[in-house]
């Protein structure tokens, strides 16, 4: 999993934003002129090859997107496009994924990070730091139909600021899904020092999914 960073706005700096419908029109137009180079590269183990077409193509629907490239749950591929729970980007991801193909065996298409099926086998590689999510550490405290929680690894602290607080809410969402964990968690921290009463992240994945079925009721 490699989550690409949008470019500053005043990088991007278009004239103007076309309205939803026409960004994601636009986008599928050149998805399917891109694709067969995109799948390519990620055949050779090369993504980086294609990622500032992908980084442009993105950015041309909304400048504040962000994308990944992922193994798909069904296909071989997959790629997903969010705007992180940001209302103002609701309208871009949803034209979008509206107008997205279906699946095939190659390519699937997701408007937010999806959870994956065991989040304690991912490994994510920050330049020398390898982190193994099934090393997270989470502390829940549930009020109500929110769970309020601090996370800790003991690689966070070799991060910069940045890449730990990046890394603070990845497990979250690869473990519940970025809509759930947008909806059930209401404060998170980053946890210096490994505290007491922790659970790992299915059991966090249990807890809260749990907690908005009873909810929902």
């Amino acid at each position: 999993m490699k989550w690409f960073r949008r470019r500053k706005a005043e990088d991007v700096a278009p004239a103007h934003l076309p309205n939803a419908e026409e960004a994601a029109r636009r986008f599928w137009e050149r998805w399917f002129e891109l694709v067969p180079v995109v799948s390519a590269a990620l055949g050779d183990g090369e993504p980086h090859r294609v990622e500032d077409e992908l980084r442009d193509l993105v950015s041309a629907m909304h400048p504040d997107l962000m994308f990944s490239l992922e193994q798909g749950h069904l296909a071989m591929y997959a790629l997903v496009i969010t705007g992180q729970e940001d209302p103002r980007l609701r309208p871009y991801t949803d034209a979008w994924i509206k107008a997205a193909p279906p699946t095939d065996m190659v390519w699937e298409f997701h408007d937010s990070v999806p959870p994956v099926p065991d989040p304690t086998e991912v490994v994510v590689n920050l330049g020398q730091v390898k982190m193994r999510l099934g090393d997270y550490r989470v502390v829940a405290q549930v009020d109500g139909d929110v769970v309020d929680v601090a996370v800790y690894h003991p690689a966070l602290a070799e991060l910069t600021e940045q890449q730990r607080q990046t890394m603070t809410f990845l497990p979250l969402d690869v473990t519940l899904g970025e809509r759930l964990a947008g909806e059930r968690l209401r404060r998170v921290e980053t946890a210096q020092l490994e505290p007491e009463g922790t659970i790992s992240l299915l059991e966090l994945r249990s807890l809260v999914r749990t907690l908005a079925q009873v909810s929902d009721d």
